[in-house]
């Protein structure tokens, strides 16, 4: 089995019963585990076996239900998609134009008083009102007829039979007027409310997409920081500009003042400053130097240099980014699930209460039971609106994610954001999370009469095959000193406690002072009072020793970041209950505990340690959110509800983690959860008032106020509100951009 995961953009939907429709057919389909529509993006996120099912079966099976799918890849199908919307935008522009020439007279005319005679109002009025039924109102018919042919509806359904059914009606009744003279009632026309009904509509829709094209904004920006093209570097050192896609990896490139980089890569010669804030949020400029990474989007300050191209394309951090935030977008939150249930029977509802509505009024109204019973089926056909349903959550995931993603804060999915917001627990990673994570040796402590020169070349061979954070600081240091590093063998590395290796026959420990008491290894008197005053200062010790003894003590010390203290403060305010977990000494973590603020704490804790210390809040009740650098971490990450890893640039763990901080920055924690209950909450009013405007709007459109107040709603301002409807939970969904986090 090769399990697929594609997006693919839609043509033809116009409501939360289309996403539904698609979604069904896809399902049906052999080989596919999983789709998912997002209406915001008019695109559905297929999850299939490629060897069972192709691309060319999916459109098919959509075109069954009468809509299509752009299966075309790359730049084709980037180019089609555009090339539809645009289509689409426009067309509905025309219409929108055309619709409101004929419109406006109409409702002039539909509002002058009774004693105001308008010779030929009738015909004047029939005229006005049919070229908007027969051009801009075609789409609604020529959908609604595709939904009938393939046993399904939508929105084009209810507007069609509305407006169709009022106009038809209308025209019946000016071309025989007497057939309800002779039964006592009047003939009375609607031409106004079904051409007004239709422009309102598509007026509506025109907003709609203008306020969804700014959801979108996020997306637009990242994009944006790509520039087209690049100055390569030939083997003959001439500099010729190509277009970015036909950069290769191992290409030398030149960054010059002012230039958005194209790829990732490795400075080679010469130095600047290089504004990363696009993707990390930081806004002050990062020293670049011969051997560090730079990455494509990031912009060059005044400085020139020639990098080389470690990753392009698809591949690179920025490419990353965008796929990260274009997939999350496009996931649904749990509270979606409703939704889908509703938008599958909304409209064949709305069509039955339509229904009631006219047998009940022709059964109790009395003399004016058809006049009313007719308007009041048309008008619930107009207002009902499954629209703003189906619009209620995509749109504020793609603002909420859009906006954390200029953040620097990446959230894999719509359900790990609706998680966030019910963390009570927040567990934090000492090194790199608390602490800078790039620890510097503060102090060497040998045993007397040792051959230190060849223990510090031990430690120095040992911690050059190491990964660890510690590990790095000792072999700056070492290297500072002079000293060459043993040939060691046999390397390896004992999870949460150190590393081992064989040196000239010898095996040697390096590790922790929980490695050191496993082994019953005692520390010396001579030890023992130094190591307290680096343990009281908060440093980290660490210990070279053999089978028998303890042959020397490093002390490494890890300064707490500076947003620590007030990122843990900001969480505890908020009701989170904050602990770190540390593989240190129990005095050194006492010691960094009291500095950030944390009453909860536990030492000497083993990374399985770190995991089983999740499981027990868990299982205490608690929603428990983990933060860690997302690879020494992954346990524990995989285990919490909510994973939070810590990176920058192409180190950061997008695999591991349900949200990622680009930036290394705790103070971002908050942010995050800020924004994940920021979305949430918008998500919950889009979804409250799609729901109570139909609840409410139904049965005013039915005639429910008629016998209290004698008011019957009239269609045109159904069509009116129906619009709002939608264009108001965008807007509302907008919100986000400008909330502060």
């Amino acid at each position: 089995m090769e399990k697929v995961k594609k997006s693919f953009p839609v043509t033809g939907m116009t409501c939360a019963s289309c996403a539904a429709s698609v979604e069904k057919a896809l399902g049906l389909q052999r080989g596919v585990e999983a789709a998912v529509v997002n209406l915001a993006t008019n695109t559905v996120s297929v999850t299939f076996d490629a060897q069972t099912t192709k691309a060319d079966s999916l459109k098919k099976s959509v075109q069954s239900v009468g809509y299509d799918l752009i299966i075309e890849e790359g730049k084709a199908g980037s180019d089609r998609q555009n090339e539809e919307a645009h289509r689409y935008y426009r067309d509905l522009k025309r219409n929108v134009v055309l619709s409101l020439i004929c419109s406006v007279p109409l409702m002039v005319l539909g509002m002058m008083p009774m004693s105001i005679h308008v010779p030929g109002a009738v015909y004047i009025s029939w005229a006005l009102a049919t070229p908007v039924i027969l051009f801009p109102g075609r789409r609604f018919f020529t959908g609604a007829w595709k939904q009938l042919r393939h046993r399904s509806a939508n929105m084009d359904t209810l507007v069609a039979l509305s407006t169709g059914i009022a106009y038809l009606f209308s025209v019946f009744n000016v071309l025989f007027p007497e057939y309800w003279h002779q039964k006592g009632m009047e003939a009375g026309v609607y031409f106004e409310a079904s051409a007004v009904v239709v422009t309102f509509v598509l007026l509506g829709k025109l907003l709609e997409e203008r306020a969804k094209s700014d959801t979108s904004g996020a997306i637009k920006k990242l994009m944006g920081m790509q520039p087209q093209t690049v100055t390569r570097v030939g083997a003959d050192n001439a500099q010729v500009e190509i277009p970015i896609s036909d950069v290769d990896k191992g290409d030398i490139l030149i960054a010059k003042p002012g230039d958005k980089l194209a790829v990732d890569g490795l400075v080679v010669s010469g130095g600047s400053w290089v504004d990363e804030s696009m993707i990390t949020g930081e806004p002050i400029a990062v020293e670049k130097t011969e051997g560090c990474k730079v990455f494509a989007g990031t912009i060059n300050q005044k400085g020139s240099f020639r990098y080389r191209a470690e990753h392009v394309g698809s591949s690179t951090v920025l490419a990353k980014i965008i796929k990260a935030v274009q997939d999350a977008q496009g996931s649904k939150a749990p509270v979606q699930k409703l939704v889908d249930r509703v938008a599958a029977v909304f409209v064949p509802v709305v069509i039955v209460l339509a229904l009631l509505a006219l047998a009940l009024w022709l059964v109790f109204g009395g003399d004016q039971g058809f006049a009313h019973g007719f308007l009041a089926f048309v008008t619930v056909l107009v207002i009902a609106c499954p629209c703003a349903l189906g619009l209620a959550t995509p749109t504020a995931i793609m603002v909420g994610l859009g906006k954390g993603a200029e953040m620097g804060i990446l959230i894999r999915d719509a359900e790990c954001l609706e998680n966030a917001t019910r963390i009570n627990a927040m567990v934090l990673d000492k090194t790199g999370t608390i602490t800078e994570g790039r620890p510097d040796v503060t102090g060497v402590l040998w045993e007397n009469d040792g051959d230190t020169v060849l223990w510090s070349s031990v430690v120095l061979g040992m911690e050059q095959q190491s990964e660890h954070p510690l590990a790095g600081a000792m072999v700056q240091y070492f290297l500072g000193q002079g000293v060459a590093p043993a040939a060691v063998n046999s390397f390896s590395s004992i999870t949460g406690g150190g590393v081992t290796s064989i040196y000239n026959g010898q095996l040697y420990f390096l590790g922790s002072h929980n490695l050191l008491a496993s082994m019953n290894i005692k520390v010396p008197e001579m030890f023992k009072a130094k190591i307290a005053e680096w343990t009281a200062q908060a440093f980290s010790v660490v210990y070279l020793f053999d089978f028998k003894e303890v042959l020397g003590a490093i002390a490494l010390s890890d300064k707490l970041r500076e947003q620590a203290s007030q990122a843990i403060a900001d969480m505890q305010r908020s009701g989170i209950d904050v602990y770190m977990l540390t593989g240190d000494n129990q005095a050194t973590a006492a010691a960094i505990a009291a500095s950030a603020g944390i009453t909860h704490f536990k030492a000497e804790v083993d990374p399985a340690g770190k995991a089983a210390f999740i499981s027990e809040l868990q299982k205490s009740g608690k929603v428990v959110g983990m933060v860690g650098d997302g690879i020494n971490d992954s346990q524990a990450l995989a285990i919490a509800d909510v994973s939070i890893a810590m990176g920058k640039g192409s180190d950061i763990a997008m695999d591991v983690a349900g949200i990622t901080l680009l930036a290394s920055d705790p103070g971002r924690i908050p942010g995050a959860l800020k924004l994940s209950g920021a979305t949430v909450r918008i998500i919950r009013q889009n979804l409250f008032w799609a729901f109570v405007y139909n609840v409410i709007g139904i049965p005013i459109a039915a005639g429910a106020l008629y016998p209290l107040t004698g008011y019957m709603l009239n269609p045109m301002i159904a069509g009116a509100a129906m619009a709002l409807s939608s264009v108001s939970v965008v807007s509302n969904s907008l919100r986000l951009r400008f909330t502060k986090i």
